[in-house]
């Protein structure tokens, strides 16, 4: 859905862009600074994410070409990143203004219903993960997790699994491979499945 915006915006060119290269690894925004603009991911990668004391990484939100970040918070009462914004590879943003988005959103209705579909799946992805946190039980996150992706998921490593469901990799690995020998789920070539 987020794609469309990206292909409205290159196709009728109504939306002004200031565009900027952001290397891998560069921070594009900190914890705390005020969001002016909405970002948009033109091509590469960009993730949010909050460092603890302890050296605890948390990841909120992995975003991809066509997706944006702070379109919740440019009209936020509080308008501050809640995590740093890292571009993971080398990448292209491309940055609306908040006047230049009122201008196009009150002139432009499909750019306005574009607008509100993303925000509305925003909110469910938020949704899903504030109750993926609020399940103790690893068995059951998991189970949560595979259900909400229709009983079934591939993934790249444990490790990066486990940053998704808010586990530690020992946990995680212990925990699929008690699931798999109970035959609650299947696990092969890097997909689990939900055992029907």
């Amino acid at each position: 859905m987020e794609q469309n915006i990206l292909k409205f915006i290159k196709k009728n060119n109504s939306v002004k862009l200031e565009e900027i290269n952001a290397p891998k690894n560069k921070t594009l925004h900190f914890e705390d600074d005020e969001c002016k603009k909405v970002g948009l991911i033109i091509s590469g990668k960009v993730n949010i994410v909050s460092y603890f004391s302890g050296g605890q990484e948390v990841i909120y939100n992995e975003l991809s070409k066509g997706q944006m970040f702070g379109s919740n918070l440019i009209f936020s009462s509080s308008p501050f990143f809640r995590g740093d914004v890292v571009a993971i590879e080398d990448s292209i943003i491309g940055y609306i203004s908040k006047e230049e988005l009122l201008r196009a959103l009150s002139s432009n209705q499909e750019f306005l219903e574009l607008y509100l579909k993303q925000q509305s799946d925003f909110s469910k992805q938020l949704n899903f993960k504030i109750k993926l946190l609020t399940i103790s039980s690893a068995r059951d996150r998991i189970l949560y997790y595979l259900t909400f992706y229709k009983n079934s998921i591939s993934y790249k490593s444990v490790t990066k699994l486990a940053k998704e469901l808010y586990l530690t990799r020992e946990s995680l690995s212990r925990t699929m491979y008690k699931m798999a020998k109970d035959n609650e789920i299947i696990i092969e070539n890097k997909t689990i499945t939900i055992k029907a």
